[in-house]
């Protein structure tokens, strides 16, 4: 019983990634469709993460007045939709809100099925919050695969959207009903309505930035980096990313092993070692073959760090989604700067100095790892044993 909820939440993240992925791989459709040029669509997709940002910290109230369950399932069934509003906007100004609340469907799902894992983990006992988030890379690519085939068959947009929104719907109401449907005590207070980080989280918050900064800067400049500071081809320079990709998933897919035999502190720390290795190569190399190993073991070192940072936040915080709202608006926030704050770092100095210091964020993570351990249970005074 225990592994059909696993198997459920698994599926929840795979079509919440497959939606993604769909989406990203029909760029080019939009930029015709609407006639936008690349500022002009870079603007328009910063709508994504603020809308999410703005909406996530709303999602524990949603879970404690609905339920885990009916949480998710709502939310995901949104997010299967969402991609209707940017592809159905009669104009480009149209698109500003329509990414906007594109964005709120993505963060506060995340939020939701990020919530359903901690409870997982909790029934299960083990670590599983890795594999889940492998599960949402495997997704990804799928979607993504499929939006190439489509893009290369001149589909329009909007008919594979649908497509897509259907299947995707189908699955994920399947999948929500073997999910768990953790609900409040009765005497529970009801969360803010907008719920920030608690201090006894920001530790786990500042693992979270660092390693979102890393991953963002690497999965966003790795191409260019190659471009310009290794001297490989488009093609060479295209290859980098798909293996900082495919290094991720192969590492969140098996992480959970990990994690159950070293812990969440000691994999932390070991994964901040594989990521300072890997940019050290890329700060130190000038030619594509070491360069792109080292992207590789980068993006094997950040792999798993959020995955448990969210599990850990989940655990220490008053409910799941509390915990897990409060770290994700970290996170998110840090995805947001890092590409155009290494963008305007490279305009300033050496691309190499620049990953060098990301390198050096990557290191930062050993320190508060410690946050990532078990709390020591509350001493009970020996007076209280005699109370009674």
């Amino acid at each position: 019983m225990r592994d059909r909820h696993h198997r459920a939440t698994a599926l929840v993240f795979a079509v919440h990634g497959a939606v993604a992925g769909t989406l990203a791989t029909r760029m080019p459709w939009f930029q015709d469709h609407f006639g936008l040029g690349t500022a002009a669509l870079g603007l328009v997709l910063l709508c994504t993460p603020i809308g999410s940002m703005l909406a996530m910290p709303l999602t524990a109230r949603l879970s404690h007045r609905f339920g885990a369950r009916a949480t998710t399932r709502g939310l995901l069934a949104l997010w299967c939709v969402a991609p209707a509003l940017p592809v159905l906007a009669p104009g480009p100004l149209w698109l500003v809100p329509a990414f906007l609340l594109y964005g709120a469907a993505a963060g506060m799902c995340d939020l939701a099925m990020n919530a359903q894992g901690v409870h997982v983990e909790r029934r299960l006992g083990r670590s599983v919050m890795s594999g889940l988030h492998g599960m949402w890379s495997v997704g990804n690519l799928c979607g993504a695969g499929a939006g190439a085939l489509a893009a290369q068959a001149h589909l329009d947009a909007r008919a594979h959207f649908v497509i897509v929104a259907l299947a995707l719907l189908a699955v994920g109401a399947a999948a929500s009903l073997a999910l768990l449907d953790e609900r409040p005590a009765p005497d529970e207070r009801p969360p803010r309505r907008f719920t920030l980080p608690p201090r006894s989280i920001l530790l786990i918050g500042l693992i979270g930035l660092c390693s979102t900064f890393a991953e963002r800067a690497s999965g966003q400049w790795s191409a260019i980096y190659l471009k310009d500071v290794a001297g490989a081809g488009p093609g060479l320079a295209a290859a980098g990313y798909a293996v900082f990709t495919a290094s991720m998933v192969a590492v969140r897919l098996g992480g959970d092993l990990v994690v159950r035999r070293l812990g969440p502190v000691a994999t932390v720390r070991a994964s901040a070692v594989v990521a300072v290795l890997g940019g050290v190569a890329v700060a130190a190399f000038r030619t594509p073959a070491p360069v792109i190993a080292g992207f590789a073991l980068f993006g094997a070192g950040v792999a798993v760090v959020v995955p448990l940072v969210f599990a850990a936040a989940g655990r220490i915080a008053r409910t799941p989604a509390e915990g897990v709202a409060g770290v994700a608006t970290v996170t998110w926030a840090s995805g947001l700067v890092a590409p155009p704050v290494i963008g305007w770092l490279a305009g300033v100095f050496a691309f190499p100095f620049v990953f060098a210091l990301v390198t050096c964020l990557a290191g930062a993570m050993i320190w508060p790892a410690r946050a990532l351990g078990p709390r020591p249970a509350a001493r009970v005074p020996a007076t209280a044993t005699r109370a009674e």
